[in-house]
């Protein structure tokens, strides 16, 4: 058993896909209409066949409570790894991108806390040292 896709509910698919595109630098994977939605994944350009990350739309009544109370607490609904936190915050920083948390060492990895502009708390993490945690 493995993941194959994981979701964040969003309120806008089409801005959700230029903001994991544009400035996050996913590649669309699947963009298929459902009905009034599309099936709308993303994928890390590096490995196009690994987990698929759904921009589900966030039509369903209990969404709506469910993020609310997420931001509130300042959960992430997502981590994403990446290579050097520090980097990828400033890259993400010159790009207008707001961080709810700057770069923390958090045990044996270093993190920071964005918002997704769609509705949503991320998480980057990077591993420090001989750790496996998250990869």
């Amino acid at each position: 058993m493995r993941i194959a896709i994981t979701s964040v509910f969003v309120d806008d698919q089409a801005a959700a896909l230029a903001f994991y595109t544009e400035t996050l630098g996913f590649v669309t994977k699947v963009d298929e209409p459902v009905g009034e939605h599309r099936w709308l994944t993303v994928v890390a350009p590096d490995d196009p066949d690994g987990v698929e990350l759904l921009l589900e739309p966030a039509a369903h009544p209990a969404v709506l409570p469910y993020r609310a109370a997420l931001m509130a607490d300042g959960i992430p609904a997502a981590q994403f790894l990446v290579d050097d936190v520090q980097a990828e915050y400033d890259r993400l920083r010159d790009l207008d991108v707001t961080f709810t948390q700057g770069p923390t060492e958090m045990g044996p990895a270093m993190t920071a806390v964005f918002d997704d502009t769609c509705g949503n708390l991320i998480q980057i993490a990077a591993v420090q040292g001989d750790a496996c945690w998250g990869q």
